[in-house]
Order: C-alpha cells, then structure tokens, then sequence
C-alpha cells in the first residue's frame, strides 16, 4: 500500500487537468486515484477522453491512460475515493462554486485553479512562497461550511505572478502605485496553436475579466487574517492599474510593470531584495518549490520566453529591464509560466504547503 495521499482531479480533460496530471505522475507524496470530467467524458478511459485533444509535450502518462474517467458531478461517489482534490473544472461562476463547496462538505479538501472562490472572504488565494499565513483562514470556513476536514483553497490568477513576486519582495519600500501590462500566452486561454491558427502573428488587447484580476489580487495576497471578520482583508496600501493582452506566445505571461515607492530605495537595495527573497516552501524544501523563487537577470533583453520561462522547472518568476523612470520611480520586465507557476504547479506547491501545515491529511489517519 503506497502511503502517498490519494488524489483526485476535477476537470481532468482540459488543458490544465493535464498538467495537473503531468506534474502528479510521480509525485512523491500525492498519487492519482481519481479522474473527473463532464457527463460526456464519463465512462471513457482517460486516453480515450482527451484522444486528439491532448495539449501537452509527450504522451499521456501511463498512471492515468487507462483510469475510467468519472462524472465530476458525482461528488460523493469521487469523495469516497480521494484524500483531497485539485479543481480545474471548466463550469460557470456559480456552478463551479457550488460543486467545489459540495466536495469540501463531504469532508474532502479541494485545491482549485479556478477563480469562482478567489473573492471568497475565508477562502485563502495563496502564493506559498508570499503569504503562506493566509491558510489560518480555514478555521473559520470551516465554522462556515460546518466541516471538520473540507475547506477550500485557490490559487491566483496566472498572470500576477509575472510581477506580483517582485513587488512583494519590495514590500518593505512600500510600493504605493503600480502600473502593469501584461503580455499573455495562449495556454492562458486553455488554446495551442492548432486550436486557434488565428492568434499566429496577432495581439488581441483584451482578455475578459483579466484586468479586474490583476489590479485586486495581489491586494488580498497582501492582506491579513482578520479574526473580528473571520475573513481575510484586503491590502490598501497599494494601487493597481493594468492593461492585459494576449500574444502568439504558447506559454509565458510577461509583464511590463511601472512602480512607484513611499521609500527610496537604490537600484542595488531592490535588486538584492529579489535574489534574497524566499518563503516557506524553500525553507520546508516542499517537493514543486524552486530553489531561487526570483531570479534577476542583468542582461538589456532578458528575461525572454524562449529562453527564460522554464526557470526552476516552470516554478521560478525571471524579473530584468529595472531601471529609473521618468514618472514613475522604477520600472521592470517580469515572465512567469503561466501553467506551471501560474496554474497546475502553483496549486500542487499550495496543497504541498497545505500537507505541510497539516490542512491536508489522509482520510484514514
């Protein structure tokens, strides 16, 4: 008997269910015993459900190539299975809502890529290597929901964590205004080339609801724990404003970013503070954290997706360009991959920290 926590996936079919999958394959603490999609996928083997839909380099891995797919509506059925879930399910807001909190009242915690629970007040939206702390919200979701194991948690949108990294490592020079555009690849829509020919040499300048994301996220990331609430209180400090685009760029959100500081920092001072910058899944040695969280690359055309987005295997953020600006204080280029830091690996780094803290455990201990 592996003594690994039993797994499922939700929304195993999609492009982020699949990376969930690649990461998890020979995952040293997590095994996947369940996979989950829609009614239609039900019933199929996994290789048979994402056959000439498989978005990933390689081949389906072989732990899941013949695993019956299951109805992801059938929450008690799946719950009984597993140890905790990961959530990549692809319904609206609303459903998605609902059927993430109906596993966490069967007891199961579930780690979501989605966004329906991100504005959750109790629901912790964690970067692990920012604000590890925000797992203390639990207790009071879990007074809420009227569990004793299922909570749920989340993980940020993709594309703050081309820039929020950096400025969260300036947190001590009290960054005061922020301007950021991001540059998004395509996987960020769930799309490879082959699904949309027409983003080959384009830019779109919108992206539905990415702005809202990107200038209020990193305020809860930068909140705290409000026992009075039970909730988590945004950050005020701090203002965000941003335009989002996406570009024919297959993975790899770049961020062109303006900072403004309540301090005065030197170029020396800031650039030490992201090399220095750690969390606890370094000082836990957690299995999906990078050895250097932020990387600062001094050459004038880097970071580059070509070159630079698998950092740290996907995990590490890459910020260069810093320089003194003629309106604003500083300027920088930041680049994440967008589903490994920014979407599968974020939320397995997450459930890790969870394990870690002792959120998440096996159902027979």
């Amino acid at each position: 008997m592996s003594d690994k926590l039993k797994v499922g996936i939700i929304g195993a079919t999609g492009m982020v269910g699949q990376r969930f999958i690649k990461i998890l394959a020979d995952h040293p603490w997590f095994e996947i015993v369940a996979v989950a999609a829609s009614a239609h996928s039900a019933g199929k083997t996994y290789a048979q459900a994402v056959d000439g839909r498989w978005k990933l380099e390689g081949t389906v891995p072989d732990v899941v190539s013949d695993m019956v797919v299951q109805d992801a509506a059938q929450v008690d059925k799946i719950a009984s299975q597993v140890d905790f879930v990961f959530s990549a399910i692809s319904l609206d807001k609303a459903d998605t809502r609902a059927l993430e909190e109906a596993y966490a009242k069967t007891e199961t915690p579930v780690v979501s890529n989605n966004s329906a629970h991100r504005w959750t007040p109790d629901v912790p939206m964690v970067i692990p290597e920012i604000n590890p702390e925000h797992t203390d919200v639990i207790k009071y979701q879990r007074e809420r929901l009227g569990t004793k194991r299922g909570f749920i948690a989340v993980k940020p949108n993709c594309s703050i964590q081309s820039y929020t990294p950096a400025l969260s490592a300036w947190r001590q020079f009290e960054p005061t205004q922020v301007i950021a555009t991001t540059y998004q690849a395509i996987s960020g829509a769930g799309k490879t080339f082959k699904d949309w020919p027409e983003m080959e040499g384009n830019v779109i300048p919108y992206i539905a609801g990415e702005e809202e994301k990107s200038e209020r996220e990193p305020l809860k990331i930068w909140g705290h724990v409000d026992a009075d609430t039970k909730s988590i209180v945004p950050d005020e400090g701090t203002v965000i404003t941003s335009q989002c685009l996406r570009v024919p760029v297959l993975y790899g959100h770049t961020a062109a970013t303006f900072v403004n500081f309540a301090k005065n920092p030197t170029k020396q001072e800031l650039i030490d503070a992201l090399e220095s910058y750690e969390g606890e899944p370094q000082r836990l040695g957690l299995p999906s954290a990078p050895k250097q969280f932020i990387q600062y690359m001094t050459e004038d055309d880097r970071p580059q997706v070509r070159l630079d987005v698998n950092f740290e295997n996907g995990m590490g953020v890459s910020i260069g360009r810093l320089r003194e600006d003629k309106i604003f204080d500083w300027k920088f280029v930041g680049l994440s991959h967008n589903t490994a830091r920014g979407a599968a690996g974020g939320a397995v780094e997450c459930a890790e920290l969870l394990k870690a803290q002792g959120y998440i455990t096996s159902k027979n201990a």
